[in-house]
């Protein structure tokens, strides 16, 4: 069974976020989530596809360090969603 996770991010400006997204990668990668694909949907939101190896470790960086990327990158709000495939 493979974890992924489905993040959603509403944000105001996709090149702020990008550019917080990218300098966040070393932190992502030491809790378990690697990125798969990343789609922008119009001006003013973005999905990402997470490969997730320990399911824990993702759900405490969500909890936390997550908060300051997202406060960095000017994101208003955020859908997390950890799926398994069938």
């Amino acid at each position: 069974m493979t974890t992924q996770l489905l993040a959603r991010y509403d944000i105001a400006d996709f090149a702020r976020w990008k550019s917080a997204f990218d300098a966040d990668a070393e932190d992502r990668g030491h809790n378990s989530l690697s990125v798969l694909q990343i789609w922008r949907e119009g001006n003013g939101r973005v999905w990402v596809l997470f490969q997730v190896s320990n399911a824990g470790r993702a759900r405490e960086y969500l909890n936390g360090a997550a908060q300051v990327f997202n406060s960095q990158a000017g994101v208003s709000a955020t859908e997390y969603h950890l799926l398994e495939t069938a």
